[in-house]
């Protein structure tokens, strides 16, 4: 589902809203969910799921095509 779809079924279930309210709600959550994985913040939604960064450590990988090791920095995922 994309966000014009869910958008669009959001509208629906709530005749009373106008599409740019509904736009407005929409947009204000995504970006405070945005925000709050940018800032190491843990998101759980019950009954939907939870959603958080795992620190990796910097490591050597290997490139698949040439099979040269190759240095893979810290990151978050």
């Amino acid at each position: 589902m994309t966000k014009s779809e869910l958008m669009g079924v959001l509208a629906a279930k709530q005749a009373h809203l106008l599409q740019k309210d509904v736009e407005l709600a929409v947009n204000t959550i995504i970006d405070v969910l945005t925000t709050a994985i940018a800032t190491g913040e843990r998101i759980e939604i019950r009954g939907f799921g939870g959603f958080s960064t795992i620190p990796r450590k910097a490591r050597m990988g290997r490139n698949p095509k040439t099979g040269e090791s190759v240095s893979l920095p810290s990151r978050h995922t």
